[in-house]
């Protein structure tokens, strides 16, 4: 027999099951008829219907192994469920409060806490949650989960979330002998091969510092170039090859740079280093987007609007030793660092 309540039957569409709707699943399945079938019938998602049916049956009395599902018994449970505000899973841990509190303050990204805490804990479910997790338990008024202040150490520092911005376009320089992206070998491309490399440089305050950046296309390995002074074409290309020359010849294929005219002295640079450049397209950062990445990273390290002449070589080395020892989605969750010693290696 139904429930004894109280309420209008409500009309229209719902973005929770009804108990109408599971009273068409219970009919359905007594049927046996698909979870797909069911899903078709009530214009819901496959998983919609099978997360109901997992949730909210229950094991037959005197028989764990069969399971039945009882669509007034589930409408109360879901009923139960659903009032809010309820406790985060990371509010209700300590120890993963902790654990992601600590990272955050480490400048590990919420991407990167997320598989850090499944290799940790492997048998601790109660251990696990995804990356938007922690972002909403950082972002959401009223939660309350983790401290207010870390969103600041995230590459954004906002204090609330946002979408992306558009891509901008950048106005064409005139540089000389310019080779185009469209020229560089088919093998650089695909990250097959290391050594071809991204570089940039990230900007101080009034424009009158910079740092400049290079990233290994395969590994995502992180070198910085010291400019204390005027980052004209002259500094730039002796700061760099200074930078390239600890590199082994195996790791010197080629160097992909924007427009930019701090560049403009760049068939000097290959004489000195045999490493051909090549120019990105005006207004497309994307052609070197593990350089725009790495710079995002480093705004963590180096915020807008700074000073960046005040920062030595040294200060340098170390930022970058940090970024090359972080974990990385796209290969694999190992750091650049390992990666990179695995090359030399096999090379060796």
């Amino acid at each position: 027999m139904p429930p004894i309540t109280a309420g209008a039957p409500a009309s229209g569409p719902s973005r929770y099951l009804r108990e109408e709707d599971r009273i068409h699943i219970a009919d359905r399945l007594r049927e046996k008829a698909s979870v797909r079938q069911i899903a078709a019938e009530l214009s819901r998602s496959p998983s919609t219907i099978s997360r109901e049916i997992r949730r909210n049956g229950m094991p037959l009395r005197g028989d764990a192994s069969r399971w039945a599902y009882r669509p007034h018994a589930a409408h109360r449970r879901a009923e139960q469920r659903r009032p809010r505000p309820k406790a985060g899973k990371i509010g209700q841990n300590s120890e993963l409060r902790d654990f992601i509190q600590r990272h955050l303050s480490m400048r590990w990204s919420p991407e990167k806490i997320g598989p850090a805490l499944r290799t940790a804990f492997p048998d601790r479910p109660e251990m696990h949650v995804v990356h938007e997790t922690i972002y909403q338990a950082l972002y959401v008024q009223g939660r309350g989960e983790l401290r207010r202040e870390l969103a600041k150490v995230l590459r954004t520092g906002r204090a609330m979330r946002r979408p992306h911005r558009q891509s901008y376009t950048r106005r064409p320089r005139n540089i000389r002998d310019m080779v185009m992206i469209s020229e560089r070998p088919a093998e650089a491309a695909d990250r097959a091969v290391p050594g071809h490399w991204e570089a940039d440089l990230i900007i101080g305050k009034d424009h009158k510092s910079a740092i400049a950046t290079l990233v290994e296309r395969s590994t995502r390995y992180v070198m910085l170039a010291h400019l204390p002074g005027e980052h004209n074409a002259a500094n730039t290309r002796d700061a760099l090859v200074t930078t390239v020359q600890s590199l082994p010849p195996h790791l010197r294929r080629s160097l992909t740079w924007d427009q930019g005219s701090e560049m403009a002295a760049h068939k000097a640079f290959t004489i000195a280093t045999d490493i051909p450049v090549y120019f990105c397209d005006p207004g497309s950062p994307w052609r070197r987007g593990s350089n725009e990445n790495t710079n995002g990273l480093l705004r963590q390290y180096f915020p807008k609007g700074t000073d960046l002449s005040v920062h030595t070589p040294e200060h340098l080395d170390t930022v970058a030793a940090e970024l090359n020892s972080r974990p990385r989605k796209t290969l694999g969750w190992e750091t650049p660092a390992e990666r990179l010693a695995k090359l030399l290696a096999t090379t060796s």
